[in-house]
């Protein structure tokens, strides 16, 4: 009898073990630029690093950006449409990866850019708008009208790219207490209070933390520990790191360039993002550089560069790491493929693994659970 309870537990702990490998890959894309339904869902294997179609919505226009409910039943997605741009609300099968579209609403600012959730709101960067909504999630999923609406104001000395406020995104701390958001017309990093069951004063200004001048936040990401904050600036590809406490206090201790000595093309920063270990940074340039760079974070939170590469395409507008770590696929813009890197999980490097995911402008990418 306990030989039979040992071969069924190894039996399962088989099962358990392929189906932990395995996770829904969704892209949101650009729809005005080639031929794309909007976002795909492929299951990625994260032991081999295959990947195959599951779904793709209908006529759904440039969900650029992905957020996925915590109890993965539902997708938020902005729709990238200039001055006629709007969020959308679908439900999600993880299993079969079809998404139902639930409903949308007007973003009330242009160019969406950025987008999280949690169990009351879904909260979103316009960029042209140079504002933050939030809508109120409804009991099925989907979305309220605009229930909250903070409009930053100011410009920069970029004349021609921070003339005014351009919000980038919205990020949650840690404990969910505070939610952040850089402005990159304005060289600021926004600390707001979060207060989720609030009818309309969900987000309160807290504070915020300048940056260097031009130098154009765009995304930053949280250490594991909560302690630290790494941004990205787009425009003069600066890298900041900043201490952080649950206070909500933000101070920068460190600046440093991406920019290999000597590189005189054009730079446009894009993703920031740490490895599930949190072990490493890695992040992605665009414009002339087209490459990412992976920095060893250590204990004090200080960043040591460890390599930086070519991603193999250009536009690097995204990344995303697999949830085993195994795995590195970059999304390109222009060239219209996902590059699948195999990671090196004990120095953090990157190998190609001649793998392509093809398909129209990628531009977010997002791992769930099956």
């Amino acid at each position: 009898m306990k030989k039979i309870y040992v071969i069924l537990f190894s039996a399962l702990a088989v099962v358990t073990g392929k189906a932990q490998n395995k996770f829904n890959l969704l892209v949101g894309t650009y729809t005005n630029k080639c031929q794309s339904n909007g976002i795909y869902v492929y299951e990625f294997n994260a032991a081999s690093g295959d990947f195959k179609l599951k779904s793709s919505s209908e006529n759904v226009i440039s969900p650029s950006y992905l957020s996925v409910s915590a109890n993965n039943k539902f997708v938020y997605a902005v729709n990238e449409n200039g001055t006629q741009s709007a969020v959308s609300a679908f439900g999600f099968d993880s299993a079969s990866g079809k998404l139902k579209f639930l409903n949308t609403n007007d973003a009330l600012g242009a160019d969406p850019c950025h987008l999280i959730n949690d169990d009351k709101n879904v909260i979103v960067a316009n960029y042209s708008g140079g504002n933050i909504v939030v809508y109120k999630k409804n009991a099925d999923g989907s979305i309220s009208t605009v229930q909250q609406l903070i409009q930053h104001e100011g410009k920069g000395p970029n004349v021609a790219r921070q003339e005014k406020a351009h919000v980038h995104q919205v990020v949650f701390s840690p404990d969910k207490k505070f939610v952040l958001s850089n402005d990159l017309g304005l060289d600021k990093v926004f600390i707001y209070k979060y207060n989720p069951s609030s009818k309309n004063e969900i987000l309160t200004l807290k504070g915020s933390v300048d940056v260097k001048p031009g130098s154009g936040p765009r995304h930053l990401t949280f250490s594991k520990d909560g302690k630290f904050v790494y941004l990205v600036q787009e425009l003069d590809g600066t890298l900041t790191s900043f201490s952080y406490d649950k206070t909500g206090v933000l101070k920068v201790i460190a600046e440093t360039s991406i920019l290999p000595q000597g590189f005189k093309g054009g730079t446009g920063a894009a993703a920031i993002k740490i490895s599930p270990d949190g072990n490493f940074l890695y992040l992605t340039d665009r414009v002339d550089a087209n490459a990412i760079s992976v920095y060893k974070i250590q204990k004090n939170g200080s960043l040591e560069l460890v390599e930086q590469q070519s991603t193999l395409g250009k536009g690097p507008r995204d990344f995303a790491i697999d949830p085993t770590g195994n795995y590195l696929l970059v999304g390109h813009q222009y060239t219209n493929d996902i590059v699948i890197f195999k990671r090196d999980k004990t120095t953090g490097k990157l190998t190609d693994t001649g793998k392509r995911i093809e398909l129209c402008s990628p531009v977010g990418l997002v791992f769930t659970k099956i």
